[in-house]
């Protein structure tokens, strides 16, 4: 009992410590200083919840612009996340990649394979990846602008503004967050329809 005793008390005080007490600090800290991060950086239309600016989702009308392709479960799946884990001589990545390009060159028009970005026609090691390059966006723009009954220059001055440059002006690269463009989108007019996975 001499040595069981203290090691029963040192067990119980961390866990207190490191079990309850720091999670909660580091939750409070969290929601204090960093109010939005912790809460999943939720982005809203009209007072619903439209989605994440942290993690990507599926837009299928020609009135949005569409992000990486999803390995995540069935496709954008929050709880399944995860890449294709397919090697790049992988039969199977080659032929999806292919249908990709095919299906790209055919919504976009004017545009052939070889203008077509790897970040459209690849999924992300998440699959969750909530942003494309600026020519992903470019790509994609002449349809946007036909599809909204706007002009490409519209179109575009939306893209720039919603293209992040890298941070510190060295780390990363450019971006754009597809999720928050459509929203603009959606702002500037050109449809009624809130920007979501359903159109």
């Amino acid at each position: 009992m001499k040595h069981v005793r203290p090691a029963v008390m040192m067990t119980v005080v961390l866990i207190l410590l490191t079990g309850i007490a720091y999670p909660l600090v580091v939750m409070g800290v969290g929601k204090l200083v960093f109010a939005t991060q912790a809460n999943g950086s939720l982005l809203e239309r009209n007072g619903a919840i439209v989605g994440s600016a942290i993690i990507g989702q599926g837009f299928k009308s020609d009135r949005y612009f569409q992000g990486r392709p999803s390995a995540a479960g069935n496709g954008y799946d929050a709880t399944s996340s995860g890449g294709s884990n397919l090697a790049p001589t992988n039969r199977a990545l080659i032929e999806a990649v292919g249908q990709r390009i095919k299906a790209l060159t055919e919504a976009n028009p004017g545009m052939t394979p070889d203008k077509v970005p790897v970040d459209l026609v690849t999924a992300s090691g998440s699959g969750l990846d909530p942003e494309i390059s600026p020519a992903a966006a470019e790509f994609q723009v002449k349809r946007v602008a036909k599809a909204r009954g706007m002009t490409e220059e519209q179109v575009r001055h939306l893209v720039a503004a919603n293209t992040r440059a890298r941070w510190a002006g060295i780390f990363g690269e450019p971006r754009v967050n597809v999720l928050m463009l459509n929203l603009a989108l959606d702002s500037a007019g050109g449809t009624s329809q809130r920007a979501d996975a359903r159109h």
